[in-house]
């Protein structure tokens, strides 16, 4: 009998990342739901998962800070992406009604991408962990009254009602995954590669640093910077460009960043989602 490769995710069966994970490695898959992204890390670096599926970024929040500082400092490389269409919907106990619904569980972020629907309702907002977390919580409660904001998924897993679909404000919500692994990838062909460095504080640094990938043609798809937390006001940079370390021209660039760099972590290289 084959065994099921195990995939540590953060959240509670139905969650998006669940989706993800799916989406990823198919539904023949033993999906492991633990509470902390730290958890999630840790469970692959110990070998107690293979590997994990962690939020990186959302097209409309932006970048998912907890993930990039625990790549940080986490023996881990990204093994993948996935990205997905983010489509939130109201859900409730079978029978409820949405003039019905007096309250509203759900994660922050979920809450925060339907302003414009819940500002239509006469409704308090609450906060929660995790949307699927929502979810399972008001199955047990079975209050018609309280709705939650969370996948379709969830609905049928926890056995509650869809009571209204696509309620994001804006359809283009994706969010982006990565896939960890101690494992590293042979290049593909079609391949990103995410970096994390950081620079002398003095003029030209960073025009320094980026520099050798203007020079070798490679074309860069995220750049984005993070205090350090070591030192107020200095600050990670988090690269992504399109190229596997493996290949002559982007092993010649991340020599010349390493060298021009105070410092520099490969967080890995990986096929491009599609």
């Amino acid at each position: 009998m084959t065994m099921r490769v195990r995939v540590a995710f953060q959240g509670e069966r139905g969650a998006f990342t669940e989706d993800a994970v799916r989406a990823y490695f198919g539904d023949d898959v033993e999906a492991v739901p633990l509470r902390a992204l730290r958890d999630v890390f840790s469970s692959v670096e110990e070998g107690s998962a293979r590997y994990a599926v962690v939020p990186a970024e959302n097209s409309l929040a932006g970048t998912v800070g907890e993930a990039y500082d625990l790549l940080m400092v986490h023996d881990l490389g990204i093994h993948g992406e996935v990205i997905l269409r983010v489509e939130h919907n109201l859900l409730s106990i079978p029978g409820a009604t949405v003039d019905g619904i007096r309250e509203v569980w759900s994660h922050p972020q979920a809450i925060d991408q339907c302003r414009e629907f819940l500002g239509s309702l006469d409704v308090d907002v609450v906060p929660m962990w995790n949307t699927a977390a929502a979810a399972r919580r008001l199955a047990d409660r079975r209050d018609h009254s309280i709705g939650v904001i969370a996948s379709r998924r969830a609905a049928e897993i926890y056995g509650l009602a869809v009571l209204a679909s696509n309620i994001e404000d804006d359809p283009n919500n994706y969010t982006r995954f990565f896939v960890l692994s101690r494992e590293s990838r042979a290049p593909t062909g079609d391949d990103k590669t995410s970096v994390i460095f950081s620079t002398e504080h003095e003029p030209g640094a960073l025009y320094r640093c980026l520099e050798p990938f203007a020079a070798r043609g490679i074309n860069l798809t995220k750049i984005e910077s993070r205090p350090t937390r070591s030192r107020p006001w200095e600050y990670n940079f988090y690269l992504d460009f399109e190229g596997h370390a493996a290949d002559s021209a982007c092993s010649g660039a991340l020599k010349e960043l390493s060298e021009r760099a105070k410092f520099m972590k490969v967080l890995g290289s990986y096929p491009r989602w599609r």
